[in-house]
């Protein structure tokens, strides 16, 4: 295993819409590290694009930080449906360092993906893991948080983000 570099905003690959994983594709390695590297990071969710990769796979564990894990593997992802009811939460992004941004979401959200086995599965899930998730799928639409904002919220969000990174390391 090895820890992947995270691309940051603006990389061009993070405003990428990704391509189906194909069914012979092996992605063993490529999902290790992607743990790895969103555990290090540390974060609770993982794209494909983030890591310079072009595919709709993000990895996920909305739970490592208050208890026991749940770690997901999550390979071309479709939203079946989401739920009425807005929720607005903070987030952040392993691309996007330094911001936290107030994003509205549904607070659920009906999923069908690939596991890592390659077997189809179906789950509804609220709370943090809805919004972890739809997180990640924006990524694989090649949307990042700025681009859930409006726009005075987008301004103030990619100022901060400026000032972040001239900070002396």
């Amino acid at each position: 295993m090895a820890l992947l570099p995270i691309l940051q905003w603006p990389d061009a690959g993070l405003s990428t819409a990704c391509a189906l994983v194909a069914p012979q594709e092996d992605l063993g390695t490529l999902i290790a590290d992607m743990f790895q590297t969103m555990y290090a990071a540390p974060g609770r969710g993982l794209a494909a694009p983030q890591v310079g990769v072009l595919k709709r796979l993000f990895v996920m564990d909305a739970t490592w930080k208050d208890g026991p894990g749940t770690p997901l593997v999550m390979i071309n992802p479709e939203i079946l449906t989401f739920g009425a009811e807005l929720a607005t939460g903070d987030e952040g992004c392993l691309s996007i360092p330094g911001v936290m941004a107030a994003v509205l979401r549904p607070s659920t959200v009906t999923l069908r993906w690939q596991d890592e086995a390659r077997c189809w599965q179906t789950g509804k899930f609220d709370g943090f893991a809805a919004r972890c998730i739809q997180h990640e799928y924006d990524h694989l639409d090649g949307l990042v948080t700025f681009d859930r904002l409006v726009p005075e919220a987008r301004v103030e969000a990619e100022e901060t983000y400026r000032r972040h990174l001239e900070r002396p390391a």
